[in-house]
């Protein structure tokens, strides 16, 4: 998606982006000179093997890792420069994860484990309501070892989403969840990609996945080798696992 197909300029950007490894004499190339922009209100999904630089590319958008060479711009504002406060700051504010596994507290119930977001936010959600985004309004005091693993993961988005983000950055965030389930997570990430408008980046090993994004992004050894764009989307339960 360009700038004239989205109707908006990029949100997030990188130009020539670099990063290398080393453990003594080796060095991993793990990217390799990486042009990429996000834009407002798009899905787009990282398709590449292990090992192809997706998720130290995501980890580098959402400020968790910096390139050892290249740029990476927040709208008008270059990040590549920021301290460790700044960068945290950047996160905090306008970066929502998503990861595999879920990282919820065990002796907090749903609501509560969103609430350790919006406590600190600028101008969060309620929980209730980051809570009821992704169809969990009846677990809202249920603990994570009373919910199932689709629903552990719910929360996490809801957790993501509360205090209001413009990206969203998620890494195989169905990885450990069989179809139903996945497909279930899914839905919430097109909800609330419907919803609040989130840019979302969106890393999976199923390239069935693809077809509920706007754009997908291949990635093989640490470069990008095409960028595909669908005429539509799909909806999550339209998807083959």
């Amino acid at each position: 998606m360009s700038e004239e197909a989205s109707g908006h300029p990029a949100i997030l950007r990188t130009a020539a982006v670099t990063k290398v490894y080393r453990t003594g004499a080796v060095a991993v190339h793990a990217l390799r000179g990486i042009d990429f922009a996000l834009y407002p209100h798009e899905v787009v999904a990282l398709l590449g093997a292990s090992g192809s630089g997706k998720s130290t590319l995501l980890n580098i958008l959402g400020g968790l890792d910096r390139p050892t060479s290249g740029r990476i711009f927040f709208r008008d504002r270059e990040l590549t420069n920021l301290d460790d406060e700044e960068l945290t700051e950047f996160r905090r504010a306008h970066v929502g994860f998503v990861f595999q596994f879920y990282n919820l507290v065990p002796s907090l119930t749903a609501r509560e484990n969103v609430a350790l977001v919006t406590e600190v936010a600028e101008n969060p959600m309620r929980p209730e309501e980051a809570l009821e985004q992704v169809g969990l309004s009846a677990r809202l005091d249920h603990f994570p070892s009373e919910l199932s693993g689709g629903e552990q993961q719910r929360v996490s988005i809801a957790r993501a989403i509360a205090k209001r983000p413009e990206i969203l950055l998620c890494d195989e965030p169905t990885g450990a969840l069989d179809s139903t389930t996945g497909v279930t997570v899914l839905d919430a990430l097109i909800e609330v990609n419907r919803n609040l408008g989130t840019a979302t980046a969106l890393i999976t090993h199923n390239v069935e996945i693809r077809r509920i994004a706007d754009r997908v992004v291949y990635m093989a050894d640490g470069r990008i080798t095409r960028v595909e764009e669908n005429e539509a989307r799909v909806a999550p339960s339209e998807v083959s696992w």
